[in-house]
């Protein structure tokens, strides 16, 4: 019998969503940050970069500033006002020590409860290989959402002025193989393909399929895969890492 996903957590108000490119969420879990932003929760986006590599008949001066654009009117369709990015270089971030300390200075100034960040495993299952930027993202983001709470780790940030933050609860990780929570996506699927569908210039590079069958069809597959495991509930996935 297949194990039933729990209801996410949702005594919580603000929550921190890390990733690596622009459309990272949009793919994950936009439809999960709809419904708690309908809510009255706080979501603020923070991106390592600006995508400026992910197009290649785009030159990446162009192109960021693109992506950047695409992505702040994507965060605005599910109620995201909040959007930063590391301008860490596309393609090429490196997991280490200034990745952690640039996503600990994030959690320190947000002090959120929630922190979502995208899959860190080696693959999306099988053998569909997963890039080496979400990989080190996603890991980061874990190493991170303790150290932010730590005053000897990066005591640097201290003296910046950002106190140490131990108040992440949870660390959410969209789009495992291995999820144990999910969000009813129901409320917030047609906001989610809208969302995605404002990543257009990224999309008609990718496919030549109609970008709005193509959104809709991905999104809705994904949420309607979740549903045997969630009352049957069209849903959005996570793994989730208490603290």
């Amino acid at each position: 019998m297949t194990d039933q996903l729990q209801p996410m957590p949702t005594d919580w108000q603000r929550a921190l969503a890390v990733v690596a490119h622009p459309d990272d969420l949009e793919y994950g879990c936009a439809a999960a940050v709809a419904a708690w932003t309908d809510g009255g929760r706080e979501v603020t986006y923070l991106l390592a970069t600006r995508g400026e590599a992910g197009i290649d008949g785009i030159d990446p001066a162009t192109c960021a500033p693109l992506r950047e654009r695409e992505q702040r009117a994507s965060a605005a369709v599910v109620g995201v006002s909040a959007v930063e990015f590391l301008d860490h270089r596309d393609g090429v971030i490196e997991y280490g020590t200034a990745l952690r300390r640039d996503i600990a200075a994030a959690i320190r100034r947000h002090r959120p409860e929630l922190v979502i960040t995208l899959n860190h495993r080696d693959t999306w299952g099988g053998v569909a290989w997963n890039t080496p930027d979400h990989r080190a993202v996603g890991r980061a983001t874990l190493d991170a959402a303790g150290e932010a709470g730590n005053r000897w780790i990066f005591p640097e940030l201290t003296e910046q002025g950002l106190q140490p933050w131990g108040g992440v609860r949870w660390v959410a990780v969209a789009g495992t193989v291995s999820p144990t929570h999910a969000v009813d996506a129901t409320p917030g699927l047609e906001r989610s393909v809208r969302s995605l569908l404002e990543h257009r210039s990224y999309i008609e590079a990718l496919t030549d399929e109609d970008p709005e069958k193509y959104c809709r069809t991905f999104l809705t597959g994904n949420a309607q895969a979740a549903a045997a495991r969630f009352g049957g509930k069209p849903a959005v996935t996570f793994e989730v890492f208490p603290r």
